[in-house]
């Protein structure tokens, strides 16, 4: 009966992981439900803020303010990769990386001296392994990113493009579209792109004029743009998780089928040679 034994071990062990992936799957669930509510309340901020740029700016006024400089080649830049502290996302992580590589693959070939700023443990922690250096790193930002979150991972790389030492900065995030989509993107936040002006053309009252306005939301715009990225890669990852840890639940079920009829079947045939030697001893008394 050892391999009965072994197999009954075998079984609580895969029904303790299953108790566990599920209640990581639930927990997942509750903070996805919180991330994506975050997300659906920047979006609308980001595009009042677009409009209200886009409504503002001509060429005239582009000329006074270094955040709207478009440079002629791009000698420096800036690449921050925001990916989460942990793990157990199925291939998140991995597929943030692999698109960061990419970039900075691209970025390089162009000839282009790339700085690499570093959210999240798991992509500081690919570079670490390949002894990559990294301008600056962060690995205290929870599951609510705030605005000031954003401040401070953007704002040096922001004064470093005004004062011309840094030619572009990219941010590489999970483009968080719904539960089972988000996929990676490189996202230019500088030099600010001048927005498109749509169809509906609004009447601002400025004050005190649109040149000291335009100076204090294009900071805003590119501090937006990283708490956006903030609040999307958290939101995709508790997505990921949660897909992970359901697909983790679902093949524990699955494995825990597979055992228990393993066990029975095994069960069955020792039962079956036990009875087959009470007959023959038995016999062999009765002989």
């Amino acid at each position: 009966m050892a391999k009965g034994r072994e197999l009954k071990t075998r079984i609580k062990s895969v029904e303790n992981t299953r108790k566990i992936t599920r209640t990581m799957e639930m927990v997942a669930t509750s903070k996805m439900k919180r991330a994506q509510d975050r997300v659906s309340a920047a979006r609308p901020y980001a595009q009042a803020l677009r409009d209200v740029i886009a409504n503002l700016y001509s060429p005239e006024l582009a000329e006074r303010f270094p955040l709207l400089r478009q440079p002629a080649k791009i000698n420096r830049a800036a690449v921050i990769l925001i990916t989460g502290n942990r793990g157990l996302a199925g291939a998140f992580n991995a597929n943030l990386i692999k698109e960061a590589r990419a970039t900075l693959s691209r970025l390089e070939g162009e000839g282009v001296k790339v700085d690499i700023h570093g959210v999240g443990k798991k992509g500081l922690g690919y570079f670490r392994y390949i002894g990559r250096a990294v301008a600056s790193s962060r690995t205290d930002i929870g599951d609510r990113p705030s605005a000031e979150n954003a401040a401070e991972i953007v704002n040096d790389v922001t004064a470093a493009f005004a004062r011309g030492e840094i030619d572009a900065v990219y941010v590489i995030y999970p483009n968080f579209k719904s539960v089972l989509s988000a996929p990676p993107a490189t996202v230019q936040v500088l030099p600010v792109q001048p927005p498109e002006k749509g169809s509906t053309q609004r009447d601002y009252i400025l004050a005190p004029n649109a040149e000291t306005i335009l100076g204090e939301l294009l900071p805003l715009y590119v501090r937006n743009a990283i708490y956006r990225a903030l609040v999307e890669m958290t939101a995709a990852f508790y997505a990921a998780q949660r897909t992970a840890m359901k697909n983790a639940t679902d093949n524990a079920s699955d494995m825990l089928k597979i055992l228990a009829r393993t066990y029975n079947r095994a069960r069955q045939a020792t039962i079956t040679q036990e009875i087959a030697e009470i007959v023959g001893g038995a016999a062999a008394l009765q002989g």
